[in-house]
Formats: structure tokens, C-alpha cells, sequence
């Protein structure tokens, strides 16, 4: 029995319904991250990237492109990936807590927040806050409502198939997606949820500047993500 969401994510899933909807996925988010790297030289960090098919074009836009995973198994198949380029390079979730303080421009944590519980995600904030520049920014997205159900989940993934012409193998998906574990350990062992204003709050905390941003990165906007800025402000404590 899969004891953790660690364990669910260091083998194959049920996520993606098929090989053409984990290259749109990555794709799409990478068009969208290189757009938020706010120089040439930036150090960027995508942390929780998953596959990260798409990475080489990030690291296009930036001067240095970090990649951080929680599966070894994800992390060895990313370091064979990208072996040939000097400008990615792979981490585990300990490696982030070593960073050089004020080393990155650019933290990316997209669709990880739901796998943290609430310490773990104060965790990564100050582990963040610390590695990032005065003027670093951190986007944290694809945040999870409290109201947000698995029908809304799933008419957002219709909606993206139906865009991007998987639509049949999206329907077979879901069906198998009811049929595989991964409901019951959502059952088991949960996802975490924020209210807007818990979020903002809790970004606050950790001493960042913070708002939400228009848009979730990705196809789900029933979904949020938010922008926390450092300023010249040292980081608070660690209590």
C-alpha cells in the first residue's frame, strides 16, 4: 500500500490519460514559466517539477535553470535527460534547504502545495524566502480551494482535451482514474487546501510581499496561484 504521496509520484500514475496530455501539460507550463523569468541570467528554481519535458525551454530563457524533485526515481531519469545541458541542473527537496542565501531570482512551485501538509509548506517558505534574492520572486500555484470538488477538476481537463485533441483518451482516462488508487489516497491521505486569504496570510508569515495573481498557471483556473515578492526586509525568525 502506497503510505505517502512521495511514494505515489516515484512510480507510473494515472494522471495523464496519455502521451499527448503529459506533453501539453509540460509544454503549456513551459511556455508560461520562461515568461515569468524576469532577466537572461536569472537562476531559477521549478521546484516539485514531476517531468519537466519541457525544462530546456525554461532554461532557454534563464542563465541557470535548478530542477527539484521529491521521486529518485524522476530524478534520475532528469539528470540522464538533461545531461548534455550545462544549464540545468537537478536537486532533491534537501538540496533547496543549502542553497547559497539571496542565490535565486525565480521560485516556481507549481501543483505541490495540495502534497504538502501545512508544516512542510512553512518549511519550503523559509527555505524560499532565504535562497531568494531582494526582489525575488516566488509563484505558487495551482493552490487548491477548500470548495473546489473532482467535477470541477474534471471538467477542466475535458475542456483542455477538448482543446488540445485528446478528448477520447481523456473521457477512458477518468474512468480509469476512478478505478485506480489514486482516489481512495486522495481519500487517505488528503490534499491540502487554501482559502485565498489563508494563503495570503500565510505567504505574509513567511515575509513576503503577496497577492493573487489573475490566472493559475496550467489549464484549471477553478484553481489559484499566487506572487510573494522579497523586499529589502530581512526574513522573519524561524520560530
Amino acid at each position: 500500500m502506497v503510505a505517502s504521496w512521495r511514494e505515489f509520484w516515484d512510480r507510473d500514475t494515472p494522471i495523464y490519460v496519455n502521451a499527448r496530455h503529459k506533453v501539453r501539460h509540460y509544454a503549456g507550463l513551459a511556455e508560461e514559466m520562461a515568461a515569468l523569468v524576469p532577466h537572461r541570467d536569472a537562476v531559477v528554481l521549478d521546484h516539485g517539477c514531476g517531468e519537466a519535458l519541457s525544462a530546456d525551454r525554461i532554461a532557454e530563457a534563464c542563465g541557470r535553470l535548478l530542477l527539484c524533485e521529491a521521486s529518485p526515481r524522476q530524478r534520475k531519469a532528469l539528470a540522464a535527460r538533461f545531461s548534455d545541458h550545462p544549464g540545468i541542473a537537478v536537486l532533491a527537496p534537501e538540496d533547496v534547504a543549502t542553497l547559497p542565501p539571496g542565490s535565486l531570482d525565480l521560485v516556481v512551485a507549481n501543483s505541490l502545495a495540495q502534497y504538502l501538509t501545512g508544516a512542510e509548506l512553512d518549511a519550503c517558505l523559509r527555505d524560499w524566502r532565504r535562497a531568494l534574492k531582494p526582489g525575488g520572486c516566488l509563484i505558487l500555484a495551482d493552490v487548491i480551494p477548500p470548495e473546489l470538488g473532482a467535477v470541477a477538476d474534471a471538467a477542466a481537463l475535458l475542456a483542455f482535451a477538448r482543446r488540445e485533441n485528446f478528448l477520447a483518451a481523456a473521457v477512458l482516462g477518468l474512468a480509469r482514474t476512478l478505478l485506480s488508487d489514486y482516489r481512495g489516497l486522495r481519500r487517505r491521505l488528503g490534499l491540502s487546501r487554501y482559502g485565498e486569504a489563508a494563503m495570503l496570510a500565510r505567504l505574509r508569515a513567511a515575509g513576503f510581499e503577496a497577492e493573487r495573481m489573475p490566472r493559475n498557471l496550467g489549464h484549471n483556473q477553478g484553481r489559484m496561484a499566487f506572487v510573494a515578492r522579497v523586499g529589502t526586509a530581512p526574513p522573519p525568525k524561524r520560530p
